[in-house]
C-alpha cells in the first residue's frame, strides 16, 4: 500500500502540480543590425539635433478703435486718435439723446471742455492723442478716419 502511495505522490509532481517545478525562462528578444553586403552602401547614421526656436513677441493689442458703453477714455492710450461716428442714442432709452465731450482732463470740471453735444441722431466727432473722450447714453462709436 505503501508503494501505490508512493508512486501516486510522485507521479503527480512530475505532471506539473504544484511540486516546487520552476516555471520557464521568459523568451528574450535581440535586434542587431547586420553588416551591409559588400558593394552595397553602409546604412545612413541618424543624427538629431536640437534646435531652438524663439517667436516673435506678440504685437501688444493697443488702443482700441470702438467705444462702447458710458463713460471716459483717455485718447492714444484707450482708444485711438482720429475722427469717430455713432448712431446716435441707444436704442430704447428714455431720453432720446445721447452726449459726448472732448475734454483737456479727467477732472470733470467744465473748464475742462474742449467740445461737447447732445444727439438726437448720428453724430461724428475727431479726438486727439491726449485728450480725454467722454460718452452717455450713445450706441457704440466706430473710427472712421
Amino acid at each position: 500500500m505503501a508503494l501505490v502511495l508512493g508512486a501516486a505522490i510522485g507521479g503527480d509532481a512530475e505532471s506539473g502540480g504544484k511540486g516546487g517545478s520552476a516555471a520557464p525562462a521568459p523568451a528574450a528578444t535581440v535586434t542587431e543590425t547586420a553588416p551591409a553586403e559588400p558593394g552595397e552602401p553602409e546604412p545612413a547614421v541618424t543624427v538629431t539635433e536640437k534646435v531652438t526656436v524663439t517667436p516673435k513677441p506678440a504685437k501688444k493689442p493697443g488702443a482700441a478703435t470702438t467705444v462702447e458703453g458710458d463713460g471716459q477714455y483717455l485718447v492714444g492710450d484707450d482708444m485711438q486718435a482720429g475722427t469717430y461716428k455713432t448712431a446716435g442714442p441707444e436704442k430704447g432709452s428714455i431720453i432720446e439723446n445721447c452726449y459726448w465731450a472732448r475734454t483737456k482732463d479727467a477732472s470733470g470740471e467744465f473748464e475742462a471742455i474742449i467740445a461737447n453735444d447732445n444727439l438726437q441722431g448720428q453724430g461724428r466727432v475727431t479726438v486727439n492723442k491726449g485728450e480725454y473722450f467722454e460718452t452717455n447714453g450713445c450706441q457704440e462709436w466706430t473710427k472712421v478716419g
